[in-house]
């Protein structure tokens, strides 16, 4: 597809034309129409523009928040609950290819009454990303930018989003490499998200400003998906987030997996979470002392599960989390 105006009215990005804007550093000449190690090449890549109602309530609160879902991803995760849009063997075509059809798409939601813009799986998309947010502006919206990552980013580019981004949503997979590169196919997840998080923590700190309906503004939500069979390196997470960033951090613990189709003979994730798995992991994040944050039913691993075939991927909008 010939990129052209049409697409980015603005200056397309030249960074893509080698691109090492994720840590895997590929170096794929994406403005060519090569693809990028993620699978991704230029252009927007957006599969879906929703609003979410079933995020936490300080990301979504009464509103809900206008999601952006990308195409593809800068990992591999076996267990992958959104493989329909990441894989980049099995993902369709992008429901979005045009800059001014996503920001359209974004502000008709905004539109409603919703403030808050979030970026899912943006990693390997952060050119697209920011023009997405540059043509919103030009629309007049200013919404809060929630980055919702998995994390593995490289600090440099964290640091070029520092006053762009309200708020950091990442999710803190493992403290092992080594389990990095079995389930998520990279060799240094460990190592790079840990620094990513102290990034994010640099700019935001522990402090998470609210606006008066109690929705985020500005700050940090750290993630954790405890996986069953895994329970050491949930505990090995929370050490880490204590240890080296705060106690005082909002922490979301979410007992939310789903076994896929791809892991269904797997040992452990071929099954659900556990109540005492699941259990013995909120008993060490008490027992270290993080106070702010969130907690799940493990009835919640059914009520995640989008269909990206869909209009709207996630058809009941329920709001699983649990205040603590």
């Amino acid at each position: 597809m010939k990129l052209t105006d049409a697409y980015f009215p603005y200056s397309f990005p030249a960074e893509l034309g080698k691109c090492v804007i994720c840590p895997r550093e590929c170096g794929a000449d994406r403005l060519s129409g090569a693809v990028g190690k993620c699978g991704a090449g230029a252009l927007p890549g957006v599969s879906s523009v929703c609003l979410h109602m079933g995020e936490e309530p300080v990301i979504g609160g009464e509103s809900g928040v206008c999601n952006v879902f990308f195409t593809h991803c800068n990992l591999r995760c076996s267990y992958c609950q959104n493989c329909q849009i990441s894989d980049k063997m099995a993902v369709p075509d992008p429901g979005f290819q045009s800059l001014p059809a996503v920001a359209d798409a974004i502000c008709s939601i905004l539109n409603t009454g919703c403030n808050t813009l979030g970026f899912v799986s943006p990693s390997h998309m952060i050119p697209q990303m920011l023009l997405i947010i540059k043509a919103v502006h030009d629309r007049g919206k200013k919404p809060v930018i929630v980055y919702n990552t998995n994390a593995y980013d490289k600090v440099d580019i964290l640091k070029s989003l520092e006053g762009v981004v309200d708020v950091y949503l990442p999710d803190l997979k493992y403290m092992d490499d080594s389990l990095g590169s079995l389930l998520s196919d990279v060799p240094d997840y460990a190592s790079v998200a840990t620094l990513a998080l102290k990034e994010m923590y640099r700019q935001k700190g522990s402090a998470l400003i609210t606006s008066l309906d109690g929705k985020a503004e500005s700050g940090m939500v750290v993630r954790h998906l405890v996986l069953p069979g895994f329970i050491k390196n949930s505990t090995d997470v929370l050490g880490f987030l204590a240890s080296e960033l705060s106690p005082r951090i909002h922490l979301s613990l979410m007992a939310q997996y789903h076994p896929m189709p791809k892991v269904a003979f797997h040992p452990s994730l071929g099954r659900k979470l556990s109540e005492a798995e699941y259990g013995e992991v909120v008993d060490e994040m008490e027992r270290i002392g993080f106070f702010n944050g969130w907690i799940q039913e493990l009835e919640s691993s059914s009520h995640y599960l989008p269909d990206f075939n869909r209009d709207h991927p996630f058809v009941e909008n329920i709001e699983i989390v649990n205040n603590q």
